[in-house]
């Protein structure tokens, strides 16, 4: 299960991030949950779910669209507490509580737990289409999807600042070189994530000194 701690850090670099793109972001009316439902569906499709043809579930792709979809949720979150993220946190860590999480859609309640992975993802899509988040929801699809709150967090963190850190080095002015030594920033990323310690209370900030150490000056 996420810690307090984990959301909290979570929360504040999504807040960062959506600032760094436009100071105004909680009142600029972006469709979060829209681009959280777009994002379920492309999950779907790496899931595969065509019956008159072969298909392999890509599951690092998979994988991938639900750290997204968790920066969307994070925001809208946001949104809803009003900016007040310590509020946010402590709402997303009551709800992961629930020991057998049950969601009701159009007058139906289902259970994540009993349902397959893309019977949920489909019910994720519905109801962001619908406005609605549900994180128990969300950490089933995670767990069923083979990571754990930590893999979330760790996978979570890593996206964010390497977003941070590819803004602050000309990424939007088309100056920020991609590839280091061989190698393109993920694959970096990776092997500055693994050389951490996930509990380290400034553990987003050393995964950006570990990518600036790196960066070609």
């Amino acid at each position: 299960m996420l810690s307090t701690q984990q959301l909290a850090t979570m929360l504040s670099l999504q807040d960062k991030m959506n600032t760094k793109v436009n100071p105004s972001w909680l009142t600029a009316g972006y469709g979060y949950l829209r681009a959280a439902m777009v994002e379920s569906v492309e999950a779907i499709d790496h899931h595969g779910w065509k019956w008159w043809k072969a298909q392999q579930k890509d599951l690092p792709q998979l994988q991938m669209e639900l750290v997204d979809i968790w920066h969307f949720a994070l925001s809208a979150s946001i949104i809803e507490f009003n900016g007040d993220i310590s509020a946010s946190a402590s709402t997303i860590a009551e709800a992961l509580t629930a020991s057998s999480p049950k969601v009701t859609f159009d007058n139906v309640e289902y259970s994540p737990t009993e349902s397959s992975l893309l019977d949920n993802l489909e019910l994720m899509a519905g109801l962001c289409a619908a406005k609605r988040f549900s994180v128990p929801l969300f950490m089933v699809i995670v767990e069923q999807s083979e990571m754990d709150a930590n893999e979330l967090y760790r996978q979570y963190v890593g996206k964010n600042v390497l977003n941070f850190f590819r803004q602050d080095n000309g990424y939007k002015e088309g100056t920020y070189i991609k590839i280091w030594n061989g190698k393109e920033d993920n694959e970096h990323l990776v092997e500055v994530l693994d050389a951490l310690d996930m509990a380290d209370d400034s553990y987003s900030d050393k995964v950006y000194e570990g990518l600036s150490e790196r960066y070609p000056s």
